[in-house]
């Protein structure tokens, strides 16, 4: 076979799944005598070459002669037959005689006697027996096996390789023999020699297009990620991501420049190979291009550009019709002119001279001050402030917020409030200017960071708002401000400073009649009081309820009504809980509070979950994530809660998909909290899934984010501790566990997270693993060691029940199957075969969460068959089955038939193996004894005596005309009964 050098073999191969199976299918179709070509497009870096090396390297190992040619930039002229030159040395290293008997491919490389120059007839013939040549001997290497002959970057093909290529394709037929030519769609202006030829091979049965577009935004981040390995934190990952567009060597770039830190411009290798194509322009057209780049990523009408750039209209045209031909610029459905894509247009706009900048943003700004439309305000803060023009920025900042917030554009009305406040001590008279005063335009950056999903930076804004109000704001206004940092402070996690804050805020108001914000102050009161004093709480709700009546305000009465809903909770009166949390959220909806309405909806879907009520938590956290989503606050505290809260409930209810589709990456830049509660959510759906690498991907991201949020480290802790304990791997599973728990209970010895239950289960079940193994290898020290493990965590589960702190009055349905399946992973800890622990298990989880009463059917079979109950064992297992493979839970899935196998059961849509010469039982104890098993390990793990191993193992060597276990063990190699080991 061919030897191809692996191109890029540094650059991960992912989401080229659907353009790699249409190669293997035009592969497959050459096996069989269908020769084919196929023609590979994409713009420069979108992996082209990429494709074709994963594609060349496979077909290679696959059998098949592997034969590439480049072609390279070397001049229109080109050097003549550069790539099937390639092709012929290629050739000739596999298969001396097929050069040798061909002349005309001899001469191609110099291996024949040079003559005298031959006239134009002897040439023409030449070049039709060269043709010949080449296509006779591409036919002639295909008897033996299929022929894959690509050809990289036709763009820069000479004009006798082309005339070869089309020889060769239209005279496929029945060859086994598929042709591959790639080539750059964005370099093929016009004018370009490849096009006639193309436009000649597409018309051609044999012939098939294949474009290769940029990745989509979710493969571009995977991408992105795998690159970095690490090397660079999320945030810069979406950066990267976003910047890169889809492109895979722009990416590639970004990242390597990235690995050392935050990078503002553009890698100097990158910006040379961007500004080479715009180097090949006319000056005209480079001064155009230069105009567009100042504009931004958005577009810019023929107008726009009339304006700035002092060009006859006809120059002027020639030039814009130029960039358009070279694909620097494109058209786009408004009838404006925008760059290829962004980073050529960021290479561009630095490439300028700082005045020449200057100047052109001043232009654009005066153009957009005359035209006088209020919806080109933050274009005006943008070109004003790159003009140098502070007073203009800081004033259509301003405007351009209010604009943003009316159509709901909340990363834009936070980034232009942001700018203005940056802008702020810049500027002379600056409320003047932007007809707002600093603590306004302050809390307003605190409202929308919070909105928009960034909830660290929300804090800053109230923290600074705090400071701007106490040099002379009246104490109630001061009160507010506080009311505002405590909703922040929560919203980060920080309960002892939210507790400390509010209470100031209420010493500002406690002698003030009712007020709306004396009503907040104490509805916060209440909220912040709930987890440490029930009675105090209730009074502070109540009296907030009275004030904001009082005050009108019915969304302060709302929040507290959340808080007396809690009281409900703790007394035990579900019900009442309930519909409080229903009416506050009624109320909040009928006078707009957003966040009052998400607070209430997701008590609501965490009550109904707690309950075991999955039916209607799924319906309720559906609505309110849409409702957020209408609403516009997705990232929102609540909308964030709400989001991760909608994925575990169809999690648990048994519709993963549409828990993957809730806790899918965020789609846009957001706090690293959001981004890491939303990985961590996913990786539990695909480590039940059998997605280990992905999963591990996203659990190696997320380990920094775990001092954020207690409730990452839980579903960090559960993914991680669950596919190590599908994985074998015993002690990194329960230092995991520990891990997990430590970071949820923050230091604090008298904090019992009540996920700390779930957590150290998952991490029994590891070490009741791990005692079976050292039971069967009769390492008695290690059965020792695992268990006391065991029982540690045991101890640690039954007192986070005994003194954590349940939402009601005591553990819903969910945490009681967990102290169930406690029971039952202590039991098998010992070796215990009883099977009424997992009997209540299976049981305790039946109140809908699926997948887990699945798992504990799996364990309950398990102990059946030991116990010789084989009948019974048969109904768990199968029931378990087939709630495996409904839920798409592969490691279950795979755990459940192996132990029919072992056991000797078959499940329904299965059948043993056969093996003709071996039953099915002898077949799985020479398996075993091929491992190395002795006879009562073999029993052990089959469910039977060491007598009936013994039988069978005689029974085997019999049949195998072996004298010994290891005979039987190679016999059966040979014969190909056992599968290489």
């Amino acid at each position: 076979m061919g030897i191809v050098p692996r191109l890029g073999t540094g650059v991960p191969f992912i989401a080229r799944g659907d353009e790699i199976g249409r190669l293997r299918a035009a592969l497959a179709r050459a096996r069989t005598g269908g020769g084919g070509a196929v023609l590979v497009s994409g713009d420069a870096g979108v992996g082209k070459s990429r494709l074709l090396t994963e594609f060349l390297a496979e077909a290679g190992s696959g059998g098949a002669h592997v034969l590439l040619g480049r072609c390279l930039s070397v001049g229109e002229a080109g050097l003549p037959y550069l790539p099937f030159k390639e092709v012929v040395e290629q050739l000739r290293a596999l298969r001396p005689g097929l050069v040798e008997a061909r002349p005309a491919l001899s001469g191609l490389i110099g291996r024949t006697a040079s003559t005298a120059a031959p006239s134009r007839e002897e040439n023409d013939l030449g070049q039709l027996q060269l043709f010949d040549a080449m296509f006779t001997a591409l036919a002639e290497l295909g008897d033996d096996a299929p022929v894959l002959l690509a050809v990289e970057d036709l763009h820069w093909s000479d004009a006798s390789s082309r005339d070869l290529l089309s020889f060769l394709v239209s005279r496929l037929a029945g060859q086994r023999l598929l042709l591959v030519g790639t080539y750059r769609s964005d370099d093929l202006h016009r004018q370009h020699p490849l096009r006639p030829l193309l436009a000649e091979l597409v018309r051609l049965p044999v012939v098939e297009r294949l474009d290769l577009t940029p990745f989509g935004p979710a493969d571009t981040l995977a991408f992105v990620e795998t690159l970095a390995d690490g090397s660079i934190d999320a945030e810069l990952m979406a950066d990267v991501a976003a910047r890169s567009e889809g492109n895979a060597f722009f990416a590639e770039e970004l990242v390597a420049a990235s690995a050392t830190g935050p990078v503002g411009g553009i890698p100097t290798a990158l910006a040379d190979v961007l500004l080479s194509r715009v180097e090949t322009l006319s000056p005209a057209a480079q001064r155009v291009v230069g105009a567009i780049s100042v504009t931004g990523r958005r577009h810019v009408r023929h107008a726009a550009v009339r304006s700035v750039v002092d060009l006859p209209d006809g120059e002027l045209d020639a030039a814009l019709r130029e960039a358009l031909q070279h694909h620097i610029l494109v058209t786009d459905d408004q009838d404006g002119y925008t760059f290829r894509h962004a980073l050529l247009r960021e290479a561009v706009y630095a490439d300028l001279l700082p005045g020449e900048r200057v100047r052109l943003h001043a232009a654009y700004a005066r153009r957009i001050v005359d035209l006088q439309q209020d919806e080109l305000a933050g274009a005006l803060a943008y070109h004003s402030l790159r003009s140098n023009d502070l007073p203009t920025a800081l004033a259509a900042s301003v405007k351009a917020a209010d604009d943003a917030m009316r159509v709901g554009a909340l990363a834009a009305e936070l980034r232009h409030v942001e700018q203005a406040l940056e802008l702020w001590s810049a500027v002379q008279n600056p409320a003047e200017h932007a007809g707002v005063d600093e603590l306004t335009l302050t809390r307003k950056a605190a409202y929308v960071a919070s909105a928009a999903g960034h909830p660290e930076r929300a804090l800053a804004y109230a923290q600074a708002a705090v400071v701007v109000a106490d040099r002379d704001s009246d104490s109630v206004t001061r009160a507010d401000v506080r009311r505002q940092l405590t909703e922040a402070f929560l919203a980060n996690g920080r309960w002892a400073e939210a507790q400390k804050t509010i209470a100031d805020a209420w010493e500002l108001v406690e002698s003030q009649p009712p007020s709306r914000t004396r009503a907040w102050v104490l509805a916060l009161r209440a909220r912040t009081l709930w987890a440490t004093d029930d009675d105090v709480s209730r009074s502070y709700a109540e009296q907030a309820i009275e004030d904001a009546r009082a005050a009108g305000s019915v969304s302060a009465e709302s929040d507290a009504l959340i808080s007396l809903a809690f009281n409900d909770l703790r007394a035990g009166a579900v019900e009442d809980a309930c519909t409080l949390f229903e009416q506050a959220r009624q109320n909040a909806v009928r006078v707009g509070s957003a966040n009052v309405e998400l607070r209430a909806s997701f008590n609501l879907v965490t009550t109904r979950y707690e309950q075991g009520l999955l039916d209607a938590a799924v319906a309720l956290a559906d609505a309110a994530v849409q409702r957020a989503n209408a609403l516009g606050v997705t990232w929102s505290m609540y909308g964030l809660e709400l989001r991760w809260l909608r994925a575990m409930v169809h999690y648990g209810h048994g519709s993963w998909d549409e828990a993957l589709a809730a806790a899918s990456p965020p789609g846009e830049q957001v706090s690293d909290t959001i981004t890491a509660l939303l990985a961590a959510s996913a990786a539990i759906i695909k480590v039940s899934r059998g997605h280990f690498d992905d999963a591990q991907r996203e659990l190696v991201r997320v380990r920094p984010e775990w001092h954020r949020d207690g409730q990452i480290a839980l579903l960090a802790g559960v993914a991680g501790v669950e596919m190590a304990g599908w994985q074998g791997r015993h002690s990194d599973a329960t230092a995991l566990a520990d891990e997990a728990i430590a970071a949820m209970r923050k230091g604090d010895a008298d904090r019992w997270p009540l996920g700390g239950i779930r957590l150290a289960v998952l991490a029994i079940g590891a070490l009741a693993d791990a005692a079976r193994v050292a039971r069967l290898e009769h390492d008695t020290h290690a059965e020792t060691a695992a268990v006391a493990e065991g029982r540690r965590f045991a101890e640690h589960a039954r007192l986070t029940a005994q003194h954590g702190i349940p939402r009601a009055d005591r553990l819903g349905p969910e945490g009681v199957a967990w102290l169930a399946r406690l029971a039952a992973e202590e039991s098998r800890l010992t070796g215990s075969t009883d099977p009424a622990p997992w009997r209540a298990t299976v049981e305790a989880f039946g109140y809908g969460d699926v997948f887990h009463a699945a798992l504990a059917q799996w364990r309950l079979g398990e102990v059946l068959v030991t116990a010789g109950d084989r009948d019974a064992a048969a109904v768990e297992l199968a029931a378990a089955h087939e709630t495996a493979g409904r839920l798409g839970a592969q490691p279950l899935a795979d755990a459940v038939r192996d132990l029919a196998r072992r056991a000797h059961l078959a499940l329904p849509g299965t059948v043993l193996p056969a093996t003709g010469l071996l039953t099915p039982r002898e077949l799985s104890v020479l398996e075993l004894v091929a491992r190395g098993y002795t006879n009562r390990k073999v029993g052990e793990e089959l469910f039977i005596s060491e007598k009936t191993v013994s039988v069978h193992l005689s029974r085997v060597m019999t049949k195998l005309g072996a004298a010994s276990r290891t005979e039987a063990v190679s016999v059966a190699h040979q014969r190909g009964l056992l599968a290489d080991g």
